[in-house]
């Protein structure tokens, strides 16, 4: 059987060119808890390849001896954090450090060993093969650090909630059933006076705040108990925890605060916007002004972006977006965009990537908060929703506050929603076009339906 030989088009920009070295100086460097492997061009020493210990004097002759060889870029794995202290002390003495990702280079011919990872890194990184991991500036990072050592704190905090609720069902305090949250005003009241010795229903119930819908007997009704000691010894500690949690997040807040007023690059105020709730694990100062000296526009001003999200957002990307080259580059960083995942010129999978992102989870968590706004993002998110399996809405719906956020950055424009009517119409709009053009194609003509009167 004759074959048909087939020429294949390659788009401009996408044709594969000849490897050629872009880094002549660079050297490689296999990352571990006890020590690091080192590699780096033949022709620049005896020995190659070199075990440095983790110690800092270890770190401090490494950077010495990559010096002595003329090394100038230096490409790392990502291995959990034993890479940050060698990083850091190499980026300070000026080498350029390429963070690369451990799953891009795992597939190694021959003999897995850290010498040969190594000697790989540095091999794929001469040729330019390997693409650096974002990290962002130096002050930011250090914005970054604080907001998650706040965000391991509220988890914490709420560990101890749920001891609470958990030593008020053994004594069978059914509280939680008439209050909705514990560790509100009214419920705060009730356990310091439960832990200090109050028993008595009706004394109990007068902590009430004025908010609580539930009668004064309901309450005395529900706090009726066995009252063992070892279960009041257990809620008294899980109070004493969660307080002492709460002073630790008023020092990371002031922590905050500091660096943010550090990062201030614009005056001014923000604009005043529509008057929302404010969040309860929110930090206590104004945050959404700090943000807006910092950024120069108010990301809060998008529906579903709150000023907690925001913080998220900006504490670990930053405000500027320079590093990435256009919008797709900033969401494919998230994991919000659809994979590409062709073989054959088949789509085998559109599936978006597994990606573990502190951002992208704080969007898409503000992504499923649209399921009620009237705003333009909410009626895009409901649209998604009737085509789409909820959770892949809610990435659609992540994807377009990620565009929103990278535009506002970019051009310094602030946002304005056009409101869900406007939205609506401008979707009608296209649908009606698209059904026109292909009437057309059809031979057809589309005539509206004149409504009786």
């Amino acid at each position: 059987m004759a074959q048909r030989n087939r020429s294949i088009s390659l788009k401009p920009g996408r044709s594969r060119a000849a490897l050629t070295i872009t880094h002549p100086n660079v050297a490689g460097i296999d990352i571990g808890s006890a020590s690091h492997f080192v590699a780096v061009p033949p022709d620049r020493d005896d020995e190659p390849v070199r075990e440095f210990a983790s110690f800092t004097v270890d770190l401090n002759a490494n950077a010495e001896w990559l010096q002595a060889c003329g090394v100038d870029t230096v490409a790392m794995e990502s291995t959990g954090v034993y890479w940050i202290p060698l990083f850091e002390l190499l980026e300070s003495r000026g080498f350029t450090v390429f963070l690369v990702n451990a799953r891009h280079v795992k597939n190694v011919s021959g003999r897995k060993s850290d010498v040969l990872d190594c000697q790989w890194l540095q091999q794929l990184m001469t040729y330019g093969l390997l693409s650096a991991a974002f990290r962002p500036a130096e002050q930011v990072c250090v914005l970054r650090a604080l907001a998650r050592q706040r965000e391991m704190l509220l988890k914490s905090q709420a560990r101890h909630v749920q001891h609470m609720q958990k030593a008020l069902t053994q004594m069978n305090i059914q509280l939680a059933n008439v209050i909705s949250d514990v560790v509100g005003v009214t419920g705060q009241k009730i356990l310091r006076a439960i832990v200090a010795g109050e028993r008595d229903g009706l004394a109990l119930a007068a902590c009430k705040d004025v908010r609580i819908h539930a009668s004064a007997e309901d309450i005395a009704k529900s706090l009726q108990g066995n009252w063992r000691a070892e279960h009041v010894f257990a809620l008294k500690q899980a109070l004493a925890l969660f307080d002492f949690i709460g002073t630790q997040l008023g020092e990371c807040d002031r922590e905050i605060e500091a660096q943010l007023q550090g990062l201030q690059a614009h005056d001014g105020e923000p604009a005043k916007g529509k008057k929302r709730s404010k969040a309860r694990n929110a930090p206590k100062f104004e945050l959404r002004t700090q943000l807006f000296r910092m950024c120069g526009v108010d990301l809060t001003r998008i529906d579903g972006i709150d000023v907690t999200t925001a913080l998220v957002v900006v504490s670990e990307v930053g405000a500027d977006m320079s590093r990435f080259a256009s919008v797709k580059h900033f969401t494919s960083w998230l994991g919000l965009c659809p994979g590409t995942k062709i073989t054959g010129g088949k789509v085998m999978s559109g599936k978006t990537r597994r990606c573990v992102n502190r951002a992208s989870q704080a969007l898409r968590l503000a992504a499923a908060a649209l399921r009620s706004s009237k705003s333009a993002p909410g009626a895009y998110y409901r649209r998604m929703c009737s085509r789409m399996d909820k959770p892949k809405a809610v990435t659609a719906a992540a994807h377009k506050l990620a565009r929103l956020i990278y535009t506002m950055l970019t051009k310094g424009q602030e946002y304005t929603d056009q409101g869900q009517d406007y939205y609506e119409e401008r979707y009608r709009e296209r649908v009606l076009r698209s059904l026109s053009q292909r009437a057309a194609k059809l031979g057809l003509k589309m005539v509206p339906i004149t409504q009786p009167s």
